[in-house]
């Protein structure tokens, strides 16, 4: 009775659902950031003289510059995210990139679109 237990290589699909609700409710929550930012945008584009009189115009500049940014990382977030469901139909989430190790379940649920585990992330 010497043998060794069978590493684990993936998760199991109970498991890859759980983190493919989770993601799916992280994209909604996303698109619903970028939707905002976007109208913000919008509305400071189709409403230029709301801006208050005698204020630089350097103001609504750097506000738009500021959302433009914040929809810009909503954007990558929800690329990774949608990322992270191909891998979870190819049963290869929650596998390490370069230790080809499991990534906790903590970090996958603090950090869903992770792809590299905390010891990788470390070497780096």
């Amino acid at each position: 009775m010497d043998s060794k237990p069978h590493a684990i290589t993936r998760y199991g699909d109970d498991d890859l659902e759980e983190f493919r609700e989770l993601i799916e409710q992280k994209i909604k929550r996303a698109r619903g950031q970028l939707e905002y930012y976007e109208q913000q945008l919008q509305s400071m584009a189709d409403n230029p003289d709301a801006k208050v009189r005698g204020l630089d115009d350097g103001t609504g500049t750097a506000e738009s510059e500021a959302i433009s940014s914040m929809a810009l990382r909503q954007q990558k977030l929800i690329k990774h995210l949608e990322n992270a469901l191909i891998r979870i139909q190819n049963k290869t989430y929650g596998v390490c990139r370069e230790t080809g190790q499991l990534i906790s379940k903590e970090r996958l649920r603090a950090v869903p679109h992770a792809t590299l585990s905390i010891a990788a992330k470390r070497n780096r």
